[in-house]
């Protein structure tokens, strides 16, 4: 059990998920100040406030909080948006385009064509 635990180490994958974790966890505390600090002052300014989270209703004695549901709603939208255009986007982009560059090479005709002409030339 021991050998194929540090067989699987020595593959590099725990590396790598380490490394996309961590890269994983910083993209996120970026996104997150980018979210507090930058897009939720300028919704504050039609608002009068940075986050809803002053939005109550109380019925019957029991207080609903809602602005704080929706603030945090507000956050995961704009973060699940920053992932997108900053990290799936431009991975399909690149993907795209590495894949792309993978199969351009010769065309099906020149492969024919190459093969047709090393067989006359075996026959010659």
């Amino acid at each position: 059990m021991l050998k194929e635990f540090r067989d699987f180490v020595a593959k590099g994958e725990v590396i790598m998920f380490a490394v996309g974790f961590i890269m994983g966890l910083a993209f996120s505390a970026l996104v997150t100040s980018l979210v507090e600090h930058l897009i939720m002052p300028i919704i504050s300014i039609p608002f009068g406030q940075p986050d809803f989270s002053e939005l109550t209703l109380e019925i019957n004695g029991s207080l609903i909080a809602y602005g704080s549901f929706l603030t945090a709603l507000t956050v995961f939208l704009l973060t699940a948006v920053g992932v997108f255009f900053f990290i799936v986007k431009p991975y399909n982009i690149w993907t795209t385009r590495r894949g792309e560059e993978e199969v351009t090479g010769p065309s099906e005709l020149e492969v024919l064509t190459e093969i047709r002409d090393t067989l006359r030339s075996r026959q010659d």
